[in-house]
């Protein structure tokens, strides 16, 4: 009877102590800075973080990290990564698509990627940043698979690669702090590479050499290798004597002098230095200080964290939606410059000093000033000035004409610059204001959707679903896309999407289009959130290719039949019962061809048993001309979906002929228990 309450004593204990290290951990790696403001270790930390009190201690720990090392603007995007890093993997948890490593660092990169693509996008030097934000992505990767034996462990030795990574990630957060014009972070670094030399061998002594100096050589922004070539020399050397304290550190020291000395670089000299102090370190270590038995540790269980990630998710969607309301909240004022600004400046640099200027700008001041308001047009249409714009009282007048036609036309090309540049420069406002806007959506989103984690499944699956595509005529392949699956939380997804052409092209789109909002509804994003998301990042898309997509979604909750649709420029749907049909329509444009944050058209109501739903594109029937569609619906009496869909698309062939291509997804909503997917 006694026993219990120690038990408990000890588990929480454990816990409390778990949650302090990943706490710490994140805290820690959140100094180790990549050039573009990223902390890639960091991010990796969260995501290896068992789900629960692990993850939220990690992520208040990179949040403390954040306050301590980065400024507001670096800070916000590196907590909306963190967010959603935990957030898509609380969604993706005990999915097969996430079980092995490899995943699991896929899907962080991959989160970390669509939040730093925003920032990119924005960038006044998108080439370096997206070079920066690629490299961070790969090193987010790289701390999941090295950091989840570590914090998530089940065989009963720490894995030696995990250690030496983190060891060396630590040592990033150093480099900057020096003593006596040496790097306490290098020295670490070379030390615990020369400790995994000496004891991994050759193989995993090169490879954490060239990553460790490939890292230091990034962060220093240099043009050059010079780390990159010493540590790998030196852990491939010191390797090759491994087992051998004495002979490891010798081939070291050696390989860092023969890479050193030839070379005239700045930092030659304190990389030697370094390297001989943790050479010293290294040999006063005790010989088993690395070999350390590790603790068994209880699987952490779930806790009521959860309600608290909402709510940080909701404040911090909140406090990016004050700062997209900031951005509107004034009128703007208009910058715009007078044109006559143009004749102003010019005529003060040749006017000025004119023996008739007294004459032109006083005694004529009129005849000066509506001619010059009448070449006003000219410029401006032109983009320069020449004599045959002025009146000939004017130009034969003006004794400096060439001159003052060399000055109006210096200062019209310095005033339509200004101009390019202000327009250029509002919107990139209104398109960073979109962006807040957006990414405060998904965050609200994800939320909302953590509801909806746990599987809402009753009884057996209730629908039938029913496809027909077929290709324009010449064309091999169809250009639209169906789709239909069910989330995590039950909403049962029909999506069809219609890339602008056909063929294969129109099939890529349609198909990205699918796989990227079928992503984002199966993590538990909100379908409007999900789909103003994609609409912003088609039309980024679109404005290289050109391309845009319809996109028709319909969401049902089959234990209630609560159904919404949701159109993008999607051709009319229908909802039939019994012999009356219901026409579903929307105005919103096609996904891409909106690049401000756009909502689609939305119609919600609630479907009985018995009822069909039919989605077709605008290859199948015309828009305007549909009433044969809806005379077949009203007269249908089967039950069949995937035969009402083969009827509707031979009707359309004998009447439009294979003008377009052709997709069609019936649902029915059967009256009985039973069920059957086509």
């Amino acid at each position: 009877m006694e026993r219990s309450p120690i038990i408990l004593g000890r588990e929480q204990r454990l816990k409390v102590l778990s949650c302090g290290v990943h706490f710490f951990l994140a805290a820690a790696l959140t100094a180790s800075r990549l050039p573009g403001g990223h902390a890639p270790f960091a991010l990796g930390c969260i995501a290896a973080a068992a789900a629960g009190a692990e993850s939220l201690a990690a992520l208040l720990g990179t949040t403390l990290g954040t306050v301590l090392f980065f400024s507001f603007e670096e800070a916000l995007p590196h907590l909306a990564a963190a967010v959603l890093i935990i957030a898509a993997g609380r969604a993706f948890r005990g999915s097969r698509l996430v079980v092995s490593r490899r995943m699991r660092s896929m899907l962080a990169a991959t989160v970390f990627l669509a939040v730093g693509i925003i920032y990119v996008t924005q960038s006044f030097s998108p080439l370096e940043d997206a070079l920066n934000c690629a490299a961070s992505a790969v090193l987010v990767a790289c701390g999941v698979w090295f950091y989840l034996p570590l914090l998530q462990p089940k065989q009963e030795r720490l894995d030696p690669a995990g250690l030496l990574f983190l060891g060396l990630s630590l040592a990033m957060s150093l480099l900057e702090i020096q003593v006596a014009e040496l790097s306490l972070g290098r020295m670490l670094m070379s030390l615990l590479l020369l400790a995994a030399a000496g004891r991994q061998g050759m193989q995993l002594g090169a490879a954490a050499g060239l990553a460790a100096g490939l890292v230091a050589d990034f962060c220093l922004g240099g043009d050059g290798l010079l780390f990159t070539g010493v540590y790998g020399l030196a852990g491939f050397l010191a390797g090759s004597r491994s087992g051998r304290r004495g002979a490891a550190a010798v081939a070291y020291i050696g390989a860092v002098l023969l890479a050193v000395l030839p070379v005239r670089h700045a930092l030659a000299k304190p990389l030697l230095l370094e390297s001989m102090f943790a050479t010293g370190v290294f040999l006063m270590l005790p010989g088993r200080l690395f070999d350390g038995k590790r603790v068994l540790r209880e699987e952490p269980r779930e806790t009521a964290g959860m309600e608290q990630l909402k709510e940080r998710l909701n404040r911090m969607a909140a406090a990016l939606h004050d700062l997209y309301d900031s951005m509107g909240r004034t009128a703007p004022v208009s910058t715009e410059e007078n044109p006559a600004i143009v004749f102003d400046r010019a005529a003060e640099k040749v006017c000025r000093g004119c023996a008739l200027c007294d004459l032109c700008w006083q005694r004529e001041y009129t005849g000066t000033f509506n001619a010059l308001n009448d070449a006003t047009p000219f410029l401006m249409e032109r983009g320069r000035a020449m004599a045959k714009d002025f009146p000939g009282y004017f130009s034969s007048r003006c004794i400096h004409l060439p001159d003052l036609l060399t000055a109006i036309n210096g200062e019209l090309s310095a005033f339509l610059m200004r101009r390019q540049y202000r327009r250029q420069l509002e919107e990139t406002r209104r398109s960073a204001r979109g962006q807040y806007a957006q990414l405060s959506d998904l965050l609200q989103s994800t939320a909302a959707g953590l509801e909806e984690a746990a599987p809402a499944f009753r009884s057996a699956p209730t629908e039938r679903i029913g496809a027909a595509l077929r290709p324009r005529e010449g064309e091999q392949v169809c250009g639209d896309t169906v789709v239909s699956f069910r989330t995590e939380g039950g909403l049962l997804c029909l999506l069809l999407a219609d890339g602008m052409g056909s063929g294969e092209p129109a099939r890529k789109e349609s198909a990205l289009t699918c796989r990227l909002l079928r992503q984002f509804l199966e993590a538990g994003i909100q379908p409007e959130a999900a789909l103003k998301t994609l609409n912003s990042a088609m039309a980024l898309r679109g404005a290289e290719t050109g391309s845009f997509t319809t996109v028709d979604l319909v969401t049902c909750r089959l234990a209630t039949g609560e159904t919404a649709f949701y159109k993008f420029g999607a051709a009319p749907s229908y909802i039939k019962k019994g012999g009356s049909v219901r026409r579903v329509t929307g105005g919103a444009l096609p996904v891409g061809l909106r690049g401000t944050p756009a909502a689609p058209d939305v119609t919600r109501l609630t479907l009985a048993p018995g009822s069909f739903v039919v989605l077709v594109s605008d290859g199948v029937a015309d828009p305007g001309r549909d009433e044969w569609l809806q005379d077949i619906l009203a007269g249908w009496e089967g039950e069949d979906p995937q035969d009402l869909a083969n009827l509707i698309l031979r009707q359309s062939i004998q009447r439009q002929g294979l003008q377009d291509d052709c997709g069609i997804q019936v649902l029915y909503l059967p009256e009985n228990d039973q069920a059957k997917l086509v």
